[in-house]
């Protein structure tokens, strides 16, 4: 994942997002066909590996082009709709596993993996470059105009120059910007290093580092990865319990996506974080034997709803203007797969030492 997420950055600027986005799809397809065909756990393992590197990179490049092609008034309702999307995948996965889980059917599983990516080969045609990219490379582009006039459905050469200036402008801005920060002749600099230089830039970039800290170490992917914890003894069968948390994750999506632009990222983050620190202690409580199963089961489905409406969709994409969406989306990708490496990891460990009081260090 994290590798993914560094090699995805350079991929968008050099050969363009949709560029980018073809070579996640072939990763996406050798990566499922080497793994269904795998004759040995080794081989499963380094396919899954090319897979990590292709999720890693679809983490950053999806939110980039979505943000570039959507209209002003959509992209909060688009950068949503990528983790809406994500979650989806997840309660898919969870269903397929009813299924396909088993000594006979694991290969046809790991295959859907390829499945989905040929089947996103055929789309292609249709999925066009980024016209920000294009102009950023060529301000005379046609290519880049046709795009907007097709996305846009403008019917004339002016709306089109409208829209192209709107583009050209928050560029232009940004290297005048450059242009007096650099005044004493130096030379162009790393797009990721002006982010921690630029003052400006500097605190939005902290910021967004931290909550990509927070959003994993809150503990929210033990709960999907070590599910059967806490079904174990409430439902019979913890591929049930995992389903049900994969369904309630679609559903508090769906309400973070009717509320996001009524309320505010800032508001719906104060109140996801507060329900899970809640949520945290009630679970720990329960755990502990003060409340029943089911008590602890319903905190858990509290926990995962709070984190989809605030927490989960963090719009990076939106938050940075022109040269600093690839860098700062590549860095934030980075730092939030390192995270849940780490939690994935350790949380077995913490589960062995704590016992009851295992979330005890997310409600911090």
């Amino acid at each position: 994942g994290p590798l993914g997420a560094v090699l995805a950055g350079q991929w968008a600027d050099q050969r363009g997002r949709r560029g980018a986005l073809m070579i996640t799809t072939w990763l996406f397809i050798f990566g499922g066909l080497v793994q269904a065909l795998a004759p040995s756990l080794n081989i499963v393992i380094v396919a899954r590996a090319i897979i990590g590197v292709a999720s890693g990179a679809s983490t950053v490049l999806v939110p980039i082009y979505l943000g570039e092609l959507a209209p002003p008034s959509l992209r909060g309702v688009m950068g949503t709709m990528t983790q809406f999307a994500l979650v989806i995948g997840i309660l898919v996965a969870d269903l397929v596993g009813f299924v396909l889980a088993n000594p006979t059917g694991w290969r046809y599983m790991f295959f859907l993996t390829s499945a989905m990516a040929i089947f996103q080969l055929l789309l292609t045609p249709f999925l066009l470059e980024s016209p920000r990219w294009l102009l950023g490379r060529n301000a005379s582009s046609n290519k880049a105009r046709f795009i907007i006039k097709k996305l846009r459905g403008f019917r004339y050469d002016e709306e089109v120059e409208t829209e192209v200036e709107h583009y050209l402008g928050a560029s232009k801005s940004q290297s005048c910007n450059d242009s007096n920060d650099n005044s004493g002749g130096s030379s162009a600099k790393n797009p990721m290093l002006e982010m921690f230089q630029d003052k400006k830039v500097r605190l939005l970039v902290i910021s967004t580092l931290v909550m990509q800290v927070a959003s994993q170490f809150s503990g929210i992917n033990a709960v999907f990865y070590y599910s059967g914890l806490f079904f174990d003894g409430v439902i019979e069968n913890p591929l049930v319990g995992t389903t049900l948390m994969g369904a309630i994750n679609v559903l508090a999506t769906y309400v973070a996506l009717l509320l996001m632009d009524k309320c505010g990222r800032r508001t719906l983050i104060m109140w996801s974080s507060a329900g899970m620190f809640v949520s945290c202690i009630v679970i720990v409580i329960a755990l502990n034997g003060y409340f029943s199963d089911m008590v602890a089961l319903g905190a858990v489905a509290s926990y995962v709803c709070f984190f989809e409406i605030g927490l989960g969709p963090i719009p990076v994409s939106q938050m940075f203007e022109g040269k600093y969406v690839a860098p700062a989306m590549s860095i934030s990708c980075q730092l939030n797969w390192a995270c849940n490496f780490f939690v994935g990891l350790f949380f077995p460990y913490i589960n062995k030492s704590l016992g009851a009081y295992s979330f005890s260090p997310f409600a911090i």
